[in-house]
């Protein structure tokens, strides 16, 4: 049973071929995650993550390992706080903060945190937890 309080975490080394192959499995090729002769004009200097690459670390934890097999997305808000590089080693992270038992509706805060400690996402997920 779900209690308050209840978390989980991964962690992932966010490579170059996680950029390219989320960059064709999304559509989403803009060229600040794959050209660095573009990137090195930018703002940051050089090639960044996809933001929704970074938040699926979040779907891995909650499919998987917490509430686990069979938990259904109803919902999610997240905020960018810093950009995720090539080579970064993220730890996302999620918490419950909420839960419904009778309708097994499971709220949870996420974050996301870098090799630093730096908070590179932070945002809520309400899910529909599976059956115990």
């Amino acid at each position: 049973m779900l209690k308050i309080g209840d978390s989980a975490s991964r962690t992932k080394t966010i490579t170059h071929e996680d950029v390219e192959d989320f960059a064709r499995i999304s559509g989403d090729t803009n060229p600040i995650h794959l050209d660095d002769a573009y990137a090195a004009k930018s703002r940051f200097g050089r090639r960044v993550a996809h933001g929704m690459l970074t938040v699926s670390l979040v779907s891995a934890i909650l499919g998987n390992d917490l509430p686990g097999i069979g938990t259904i997305y109803l919902g999610q808000e997240v905020k960018f706080k810093e950009p995720v590089f090539i080579g970064d080693t993220i730890t996302a992270r999620v918490e419950l903060v909420k839960y419904r038992e009778d309708k097994r509706i499971a709220t949870f805060s996420l974050s996301c945190v870098n090799q630093d400690g730096k908070l590179v996402m932070e945002g809520e997920a309400v899910v529909k937890a599976p059956e115990e």
